[in-house]
């Protein structure tokens, strides 16, 4: 099962590769150095205005 999940991940990354006329580490870093942490940032941002939002409004 985990095997298949990685081979499809690694065909998915080939092929955004081919597509953008990149390599595949090239993708691969900026997906898992560059995107991921910017989109898990702004997740951990989202989720600390929300929760100020419900603190406030719950007093």
């Amino acid at each position: 099962m985990y095997d298949i999940i990685f081979y499809n991940c690694v065909d998915l990354l080939e092929s955004i590769a081919n597509t953008v006329g990149m390599t595949y580490e090239e993708v691969n870093v900026w997906v898992f150095c560059i995107i991921w942490p910017i989109v898990f940032l702004i997740l951990v941002v989202i989720v600390v205005c929300q929760y100020v939002k419900i603190r406030k409004n719950s007093k």
